[in-house]
C-alpha cells in the first residue's frame, strides 16, 4: 500500500496557495537569490503551498530552459524552510514537522508526451501533485480526459479551468464529472472567471461518486471572497485558493482566509475592494496584458524583486497600471502586507 501523503491531505482539506512568480535580472536571467526569496516569503507569509512553472512563473520558462532550475529551486527552498520550522520548535516531532511541509504543485502543459515528462520531472523533485493547463489546440474533451489519465499515472492530477481570455476552452460538466471520476483526480481549479462555467464546474464534481474526494480550488481572482464564502451545488465549497493575486500581499491573504471562518459578514463586505485590487494588479482595463508584470511590481516595490522583467521582453505594465496600484494599496491599507515584508526581506534575501 503507497505511503499517504500528508501534503495532499493538506492540500483536500483546503490551504493558500499563491502561485509562484519568477525573479529575473536587467538581461532576463534566472535571480536565484530573489528567486528563493519569493518562496521564503510565501512560506513566512503562512502560504500552505506553492503552485510553481505555472502562468504567474511564466509558460516561457520551458524554451527559456528554465523549468527544471525553478521547479528545483522552490523544492529545496520549501524543504530547508521545513526543516529550520523543525528545529526551532523543539516541541514537535520531526514527523510532525513533516506533515507541515507546503503543498508543491507543478504547472504542467503541452500534449500528452509535454506534459507527461513535465509531471515526471516534477515528481523526480519531490512535488505532491499536477496543476494541468487544459490549452492543447485541436483536443477535445475526450483528448484532454486521456492526457489526464496519463499524467495521473506520475503524479496526482489537479484539473483547471482557465479563463477564455487568456486561451483557456470551453469545458462541459460531462468533462469535469469524467476528470473527477478520475482517481488521481485531487482538485479542480476553477479559474474561468465567469460565474456561469465556475458553476459548470461545481455541477460536475457533485455528480461524480467522487466528489468527497476532489477539493474545489478558487483561482478566479476577480471573485475570490464571493468563491471562499459560497454553498456551492451539490453542498460543496471551495476548499481554499490557487491564486496569482495571492502572490502578493500573502500575508494579508492568509489573514483573510483565516478571518473569513470568524466574520464572514465583514469579509463580504470587502469583497467588491479585492477585485477592484484584482482589476489593477492583473490589469484587467487592458485585457490583462500587464498582469504579470502588476505581481511584479508589487513585489518591486516591496524590495523583494529588483525589477519588473519579463521573459518576453513586450511585457510590461500597461499605461495608467503603476498608478492603479498606487491607488489601490492606499485604498486598502489591509489588503497589504508591506510592514511585514519590510520586517523580513533582508533574512529572505540572504
Amino acid at each position: 500500500m503507497p505511503t499517504p501523503n500528508p501534503a495532499l491531505s493538506r492540500l483536500r482539506a483546503g490551504t493558500v496557495i499563491p502561485a509562484h512568480p519568477l525573479a529575473l535580472t536587467a538581461d532576463r536571467t534566472l535571480d536565484e537569490r530573489r528567486q528563493a526569496a519569493l518562496t521564503r516569503y510565501y512560506l513566512a507569509a503562512g502560504a500552505g503551498g506553492l503552485a510553481v512553472g505555472v502562468h504567474t512563473t511564466q509558460f516561457a520558462i520551458r524554451g527559456a530552459g528554465l523549468l527544471e532550475p525553478v521547479l528545483r529551486l522552490a523544492a529545496d527552498v520549501a524543504r530547508e524552510s521545513a526543516r529550520e520550522s523543525a528545529h526551532e520548535s523543539a516541541r514537535e516531532s520531526a514527523r510532525e514537522s513533516a506533515r507541515e511541509r507546503p503543498v508543491l504543485v507543478a504547472g504542467a502543459c503541452g500534449p500528452t508526451a509535454q506534459a507527461v515528462a513535465e509531471a515526471e520531472l516534477a515528481a523526480s523533485l519531490g512535488y505532491d501533485a499536477v496543476l494541468l493547463s487544459p490549452v492543447v489546440p485541436g483536443a477535445s474533451e475526450d483528448d484532454l480526459l486521456a492526457r489526464a489519465r496519463a499524467v495521473g499515472e506520475v503524479l496526482p492530477v489537479v484539473g483547471f479551468y482557465l479563463q477564455a481570455a487568456i486561451g483557456g476552452p470551453v469545458l462541459s460538466r460531462g468533462f469535469w464529472r469524467a476528470l473527477a471520476d478520475q482517481p488521481s483526480t485531487v482538485a479542480v481549479k476553477v479559474a474561468a472567471f465567469d460565474r456561469y462555467r465556475s458553476l459548470d464546474v461545481a455541477h460536475g464534481v457533485a455528480a461524480s461518486d467522487r466528489a468527497d474526494q476532489v477539493a474545489l480550488y478558487t483561482g478566479n481572482d476577480d471573485h475570490i471572497i464571493g468563491d471562499l464564502l459560497a454553498e456551492l451545488p451539490g453542498g460543496l465549497r471551495f476548499a481554499g485558493g490557487l491564486l496569482g493575486q495571492w502572490a502578493v500581499w500573502t500575508r494579508a491573504a492568509v489573514e483573510m482566509v483565516e478571518g473569513l471562518r470568524d466574520d464572514p459578514a465583514r469579509w463580504w463586505g470587502r469583497a467588491t475592494a479585492l477585485t477592484d485590487a484584482n482589476a489593477a494588479v492583473f490589469d484587467s482595463a487592458n485585457a490583462f496584458a500587464g498582469c504579470i508584470a502588476g505581481v511584479h511590481e508589487v513585489l518591486r516595490r516591496q524590495g523583494l524583486l529588483a525589477g519588473t522583467w519579463c521573459l518576453d521582453p513586450d511585457e510590461g505594465l500597461s499605461p495608467g497600471q503603476a498608478e492603479e496600484l498606487t491607488r489601490v494599496g492606499a485604498a486598502y491599507p489591509w489588503l497589504t502586507d508591506d510592514d511585514f515584508v519590510a520586517e523580513h526581506r533582508d533574512a529572505w534575501l540572504g
